[in-house]
């Protein structure tokens, strides 16, 4: 049963994760602390599917204020499939250089902010050109991905690098390079894709530990709440009391 080759493919990823990605996730965690704890900013950036880690993230119920999504929506939104807004204009788009500069230039960053960043292939040149960019405003990049199948890959981006190479920090998400993870009778292309199961596998590895740092610090964390436990009568003011928290800090972002 193909369900359980699929199954059994994630459970050894995430095993793979657990024994050889924790060292890392855990200094990831300690340099966003430090970003969150003195009120800046972890940005989150991704293009694709990579970008469904970041929607994971925040606003989700279980995280906390300290996560801000850069979310392109022509980067994100080919649900269309054909037309407008479709796969050849994303596949297009990720490929342009210099379009992630453009981006960068829609915010205001400082060099206490950490820039995290999430690419399956690591060599498309809008996840390169933020880091690049981030790299020169002082920024420290963590990359998450699929590094050590990365390794070797041409990259597409002008600076003859992959995010691997540039990011000050890597968690590798020990998927396979073609994502897709169980052979098909009769075709060539296998299905089960298992990067985004690794993604937020490594995600939620990271936040909580960000969390643990920051409550061992003594920080207050505005935590995003369930609102639908039954006999909850405080959720909704504490939903508002973080999405005010985020407010006043975004504004200057």
């Amino acid at each position: 049963m193909l369900a359980l080759e699929w199954l059994k493919n994630a459970r050894d990823i995430m095993s793979q994760i657990e024994n050889t990605q924790l060292e890392n996730i855990k200094k990831a965690a300690a340099i966003m602390a430090d970003s969150i704890e003195c009120g800046r900013w972890v940005h989150t950036f991704g293009c694709g599917h990579a970008t469904l880690p970041i929607e994971e993230m925040y606003p989700r119920i279980g995280g906390f204020v300290g996560f801000h999504p850069i979310v392109e929506l022509p980067l994100t939104f080919f649900t269309n499939i054909t037309g407008q807004m479709g796969v050849h204009q994303f596949v297009f788009l990720e490929r342009v250089e210099g379009y992630g500069i453009e981006i960068m230039k829609g915010h205001t960053f400082d060099k206490r902010d950490t820039m995290w960043l999430f690419s399956h292939s690591g060599i498309n040149n809008v996840n390169i050109d933020v880091a690049l960019e981030a790299r020169k405003q002082g920024m420290k990049v963590i990359a998450f991905g699929s590094a050590a199948e990365a390794k070797g890959k041409q990259t597409r981006h002008s600076s003859g690098k992959n995010i691997f190479e540039i990011a000050d920090l890597v968690v590798d998400t020990c998927a396979p390079a073609g994502d897709a993870s169980v052979p098909l009778k009769n075709h060539q292309d296998k299905i089960g894709p298992v990067s985004t199961m690794a993604f937020v596998t490594c995600v939620w590895m990271t936040v909580t530990t960000v969390a643990e740092i920051l409550a061992e610090r003594g920080v207050k964390l505005h935590i995003h709440p369930s609102h639908n436990v039954p006999g909850d009568t405080t959720a909704k003011q504490r939903l508002e009391e973080a999405l005010a928290e985020y407010k006043k800090r975004v504004a200057g972002v």
